[in-house]
């Protein structure tokens, strides 16, 4: 594969990097109402989608049940992460802590270290309280708040599918160098992230 097939991910990443005011998907972005605009708001963050990118694509390089056991425990504890934040139960460090799970997700994938299925299950459960109390902040307080939640699980799930779909792609072409070089430009969201 060319150079330029490898510097794409970083290119489109650095790209949205220069977006600024979609830097941060939380805390009073926009309106939060029903199940469209849940399933919008994850893809209005460069940390949201980043993470769950990255989920997806770590869960398909460490294979076997950790490729559909990591993403369901994101999902299954950001619903939980919501649910506390809703419930004015408050966590801390919670944007300090989306911000690690973006740098070091991607270090991890860029460095393709595969944890036993426990502890990567349980890694992206941390990760996943903190994005869902984040969001769970922004939840409409009424009725529409259910389905807000749904549209933002449906469109984090798809998410992670999408990064199953490009690890597994890449193990099927034999590129180690394009997950690497894919984590690499995660990482380096995650440094922006620290610094913006």
């Amino acid at each position: 594969m060319s150079k330029s097939a490898l510097l794409r991910p970083l290119l489109f990443i650095a790209a949205g990097a220069l977006l600024p005011p979609f830097a941060y998907a939380h805390v009073g972005a926009g309106e939060t109402g029903g199940f469209v605009h849940g399933f919008a708001h994850p893809a209005s963050g460069l940390d949201h989608v980043c993470a769950m990118l990255a989920i997806g694509l770590w869960a398909a390089q460490m294979g076997g049940r950790s490729v559909w056991a990591v993403p369901l425990t994101f999902v299954s504890v950001m619903a939980l992460g919501g649910a506390l934040s809703m419930l004015n139960i408050s966590l801390p460090f919670v944007e300090q802590g989306i911000v690690l799970s973006v740098l070091l997700l991607g270090v991890l994938i860029a460095a393709s270290i595969r944890f036993p299925l426990w502890l990567g299950s349980g890694m992206a459960g941390l990760f996943a309280l903190w994005h869902g109390h984040a969001h769970g902040a922004e939840m409409p307080p009424f009725s529409s708040s259910m389905a807000y939640a749904l549209g933002f699980m449906l469109a984090t799930a798809l998410l992670h599918v999408t990064g199953i779909v490009f690890g597994l792609g890449i193990q099927r072409l034999s590129n180690e160098r394009l997950v690497h070089a894919t984590g690499a430009s995660i990482a380096l969201c995650g440094v922006y992230l620290a610094v913006a």
